[in-house]
């Protein structure tokens, strides 16, 4: 039992450096090793493994012989793996739907139809290629440090009247992604500019408040949690629901004028090897409405269409072609220029 582990430990430290070899950055990997070892399913995900890990378990419970190998990168990272490099994997897991969409609309995913993606809403789907599997809003969450109960901004506009009156109080207090590394950052940002005017006028007040920039939500949950931040904006959902399960310091916000929901996908590569099983996964994926017990231990919320029509505030990014307009190569520098010239104010 002793040299398994070590055995599995030194695949992964393996895995890591190979991968670091290659052009994309891994951020972390493990191989969950099935005894006996029918096939392999390699996975790779935007998704943290202390998230993901209860789904990839009890796939592995239901599905005898299969072992995983489970590789987490970041949403551009994951694009460069199987757009530029043709890595090889069997699944692709990303919260960056305009990216996934991309994948599929140049041809590098395969189709896919079955009673469970089928059992989708129309929304959470897409050419039977792209299958929505979780929907996570983008949220403002808030330290209890600053705000009392029921004094934090409850929509944009309050939330850029208090920044603009109360400067000295937010300055360098104030965090979001950095939309030049994250990918989910950008497609949230992106849709925010779609949505409403006062995502530039509440870019220009961050800027001028030294807003701090992050890669990824974890970090900016923490830093909120501490105190070291008051606030952070565009934070994803799901990841500050399960920490707030063991941190405390902070209160979650979806603001009432609208409130961007990602919906996580899954994909199978076009050269993916072990087809059989990653359609497997999708199907376990596409069910996980029927597994509340999964989506408490993940905290990641599986798709469920009365919850939006019971909250007219929440908008699910549609799949389509509109989701590649901020992917064009003029348009993506169109934006970060005044991005920049919004945050990055001198």
């Amino acid at each position: 039992m002793c040299f398994h582990r070590i055995a599995q430990s030194l695949i992964a430290t393996l895995c890591l450096i190979a991968g670091s070899a290659s052009g994309y950055e891994i951020e972390d990997q493990r191989v969950y090793t099935a005894d006996p070892e029918l096939a392999v399913l390699k996975i790779i995900s935007t998704a943290d493994l202390d998230v993901f890990d209860p789904i990839l378990r009890a796939f592995q419970e239901q599905n005898n012989g299969i072992s995983i190998d489970y590789t987490v990168v970041g949403t551009t990272e994951l694009m460069k793996a199987i757009y530029d490099e043709g890595a090889v994997f069997d699944l692709a897991i990303s919260s960056a739907m305009d990216l996934q969409t991309k994948l599929a609309n140049d041809g590098f995913v395969q189709k896919y139809s079955s009673v469970a993606t089928t059992s989708l809403p129309a929304w959470a789907s897409w050419r039977d290629q792209l299958f929505a599997f979780t929907q996570e809003p983008a949220v403002l969450i808030v330290s209890d440090a600053f705000f009392t109960p029921d004094t934090a901004p409850q929509n944009r506009e309050a939330l850029i009247t208090l920044l603009r009156e109360s400067p000295e109080r937010f300055a360098g207090r104030i965090g979001t992604y950095d939309v030049r590394r994250s990918g989910f950052g950008y497609l949230v940002a992106t849709q925010d500019s779609r949505n409403s005017e006062a995502f530039w006028r509440l870019m220009e007040v961050m800027g001028r408040l030294d807003a701090q920039l992050y890669c990824c939500s974890g970090d900016m949950i923490r830093d909120v949690a501490s105190g070291k931040l008051a606030l952070a904006y565009n934070v994803l959902g799901s990841y500050a629901a399960s920490q707030m399960a063991t941190t405390k310091g902070f209160e979650i916000i979806e603001l009432t004028d609208f409130v961007n929901v990602m919906l996580r996908t899954a994909l199978i590569p076009a050269n993916a090897e072990n087809v059989e099983n990653a359609q497997d996964m999708i199907d376990f994926l596409s069910l996980l409405n029927n597994r509340q017990d999964l989506v408490a231990a993940t905290g990641l919320p599986a798709i469920d269409a009365t919850s939006l029509q019971e909250n007219t505030a929440l908008r699910p990014i549609r799949f389509g072609p509109g989701l590649l307009v901020f992917l064009d190569q003029m348009k993506r520098r169109n934006f970060l220029r005044n991005w920049e010239n919004s945050l990055l104010q001198e």
